[in-house]
């Protein structure tokens, strides 16, 4: 699995989304591109913004024993993955905007860099590995990157 926190892989994976055309069609899922930066964008904001409630009793089980490994290990992502409803974009979503924002995200994170993420705890699953917080940012960008075609 290819690391964010190098700035070569993130500058690598920011050029994907500036290739990214905004009529493009999905390969496989309903989502446009405007929508798919905005769902990519929602692992970040679990992160960085305080937009999203913690998830508490049976869901928080089922997330850290079920979810959890699904998401942090380097096994690529089934086309057509159930989405939590936390990551469901219906709305209608300002491409360039979208874009820039996940560029931002992107950007930070690998500023930040690894050590920053070593033991952090997840908004969904608990404290996590450096390597594991990389397995959940690079796999879910390429799996949607991929899904457009870039």
């Amino acid at each position: 699995m290819k690391n964010i926190f190098e700035k070569t892989v993130t500058d690598e994976v920011i050029e994907r989304i500036e290739n990214l055309d905004s009529t493009k069609a999905p390969l496989w899922g309903s989502m446009n591109a405007p929508q798919m930066l905005a769902h990519c964008s929602v692992t970040y904001e679990l992160i960085y913004d305080n937009k999203h409630p913690k998830p508490k009793g049976v869901k928080k089980l089922v997330l850290k024993w079920f979810v959890k490994g699904i998401v942090v290990s380097e096994k690529p992502y089934k086309k057509g993955s159930p989405t939590a409803p936390e990551f469901k974009i219906v709305d209608k979503k300002e491409f360039g905007a979208e874009k820039q924002r996940l560029i931002n995200y992107l950007t930070k994170t690998q500023q930040l860099g690894k050590a920053h993420f070593e033991g952090k705890e997840s908004h969904s699953f608990g404290k996590l590995t450096a390597t594991e917080w990389n397995n959940m940012f690079y796999k879910h960008l390429d799996h949607h990157l991929t899904q457009f075609g870039v």
